[in-house]
């Protein structure tokens, strides 16, 4: 009876002494948008905590974090950049540069340079500006790829005694963001000269890989355009004959209405640079793509 009581103490003694161990040794993670942050939950698994502080209801490219926040990142293993001069509040804090990794940095001489720069406000963030490098670099799937392999690489650096562990996740991550990419070239073959009119200048990189002729205007989903803006557009149309608009969300039903009786319908292709309201990355990407679908019918 004492020995059974001894190794159960001693079992006791073990498990105690080892969860702390392996607490100690799991990464903490911080990114600076959304698809960063699920790409890293899909290749880390529980090999890290996964830190992705912005509010919902705002573009993390614009947001600035309070300091308390700053905190957290500047006490990371790892903090993951998108590039691209996304997050334009990088440039005004000081971070810890040994952490830091740039995941579009295999592909910086692919970037693309905006010439017209528009300033525009929506929502709490104030004014901003969409010019200098396109930064919504994931939407190009092959380029979203590059940024899980070097999420992949940087986590490996950090712990490489899971290196299998995280190569494993990444090939499935790989298989779904590739499955994304074929199926919208797929589609878009059908009709690759349709000229679209999308809502915001978000889609560069999505434009560029997938051949699309999209022009784009400065509007927002949640909110009806001014009378100029529609006269804009009426001229746009002219030059530009689009069916179809893409919106970055659901947008306004008016704005739907009127669009329609213009003889352009709408559709939405979400960047998903912060987090849905249902799902995951993977599941607004493949309702994007069967949404897109729609318009090359």
């Amino acid at each position: 009876m004492l020995a059974r009581v001894i190794l159960w103490l001693i079992l006791c003694a073990l498990m105690t002494t080892s969860t702390p161990a392996a607490e100690q040794d799991r990464l903490s993670v911080y990114t600076v948008n959304y698809p960063l942050h699920y790409f890293t939950q899909r290749i880390a698994g529980e090999r890290a905590e996964v830190l992705f502080p912005a509010p919902a209801d705002l573009d993390p490219a614009f947001w600035q974090p309070a300091a308390k926040v700053i905190a957290g990142y500047q006490q990371a293993d790892l903090i993951l950049l998108n590039g691209a001069r996304y997050a334009k509040w990088l440039d005004r804090v000081s971070l810890p540069r040994r952490r830091l990794v740039d995941t579009s940095a295999a592909f910086r001489d692919r970037y693309i340079r905006l010439n017209d720069a528009v300033t525009h406000s929506h929502g709490p963030g104030g004014d901003h500006s969409h010019g200098g490098i396109a930064f919504t670099t994931w939407l190009d799937f092959d380029q979203a790829v590059e940024q899980a392999r070097a999420i992949s690489e940087a986590l490996t650096r950090k712990r490489p005694e899971w290196k299998e562990e995280f190569m494993r996740n990444l090939g499935a991550l790989e298989a779904d963001l590739t499955e994304l990419d074929q199926r919208i070239r797929g589609i878009v073959v059908a009709s690759p000269d349709q000229p679209l009119i999308a809502s915001h200048p978000v889609y560069q990189y999505f434009q560029r890989r997938y051949g699309l002729d999209l022009k784009n205007v400065m509007w927002e989903a949640d909110e009806y355009p001014s009378e100029a803006l529609w006269s804009e557009l009426e001229h746009a149309l002219g030059e530009h004959p689009a069916r179809w608009m893409i919106w970055e969300g659901e947008p306004n039903p008016e704005s739907v209405n009127r669009l329609r009786s213009m003889g352009v319908e709408s559709i939405v292709f979400n960047p998903s640079g912060n987090r849905p309201d249902r799902g995951d990355f993977l599941s607004v990407m493949r309702q994007n793509v069967k949404n897109l679908q729609r318009v090359f019918e």
